[in-house]
């Protein structure tokens, strides 16, 4: 029952979304835009809560900036934004690349899941981003917990030579974070490498192009669960 109302309520944030939130080029759209971010996207959830944390020198987190963040985030010395909800053409985008166009901050989508493990690509294009974006990267998705999380950690790997046990604590409660149930996908990644790592000593991104099969990992994740964090997954 709850399932086929959280799909009933996303269905019509769906239509909400077609009808008012693509579109910024008049006053009257940039209204209904505006509307559509605050209640459709719970931007107004944001106003005060931003889940800002500056994870090192180059890299930044936070939640999904209005216009006003970003220019604040440009004050501060961002020089680039990193979104992980990528392209949309709904409200949050629109208003995100034209902030982010006004400001001269160059910006890169990516498409991440909080739910789904990323595929091989999309983690040697992280990886890429990392490498060539101007830092410090501002780096955010809706709620700036699980995928910000999961990038995060990874930046501290690759960038910074961290553990990885260090660096999974960027998946935590801290970030509002929930390491169990679906978004727990995201630690087993983590998990799962650091396993392969302690066997062989690969690097991660050795590993990620040799040997990461998201089906397996999301197979050993289901084997975790189901059998209270014992036995082999």
């Amino acid at each position: 029952m709850l399932k086929a109302l959280h799909a009933k309520l996303k269905a019509w944030q769906d239509r909400l979304g077609q009808r008012f939130g693509t579109d910024i080029s008049s006053p009257e759209a940039r209204r209904a835009a505006w509307w559509h971010f605050q209640l459709s996207d719970h931007a107004f959830l944001r106003v005060w809560w931003h889940n800002f944390h500056k994870v090192s020198p180059g890299l930044w987190r936070a939640n999904q900036p209005d216009p006003a963040r970003f220019e604040t985030y440009a004050r501060e010395g961002a020089r680039s934004v990193l979104n992980l909800r990528g392209p949309s053409g709904q409200s949050f985008w629109l208003f995100e690349r034209e902030a982010c166009d006004r400001l001269g901050l160059p910006r890169v989508d990516l498409n991440m899941s909080a739910r789904r493990l990323p595929s091989r690509e999309t983690l040697l294009e992280l990886a890429h981003h990392f490498r060539t974006m101007p830092q410090p990267i501002l780096v955010h998705c809706k709620s700036g917990a699980d995928r910000t999380g999961l990038a995060a950690a990874l930046w501290l790997m690759l960038m910074e030579g961290r553990p990885v046990a260090e660096a999974a604590r960027q998946l935590s409660w801290r970030y509002v974070h929930l390491s169990f149930g679906k978004t727990g996908i995201l630690d087993h990644l983590l998990r799962y490498y650091a396993r392969e790592e302690a066997k062989s000593g690969i690097g991660f991104l050795d590993w990620v192009a040799t040997a990461y099969d998201p089906a397996e990992v999301s197979a050993s994740y289901a084997r975790w669960q189901a059998r209270g964090k014992e036995g082999a997954w």
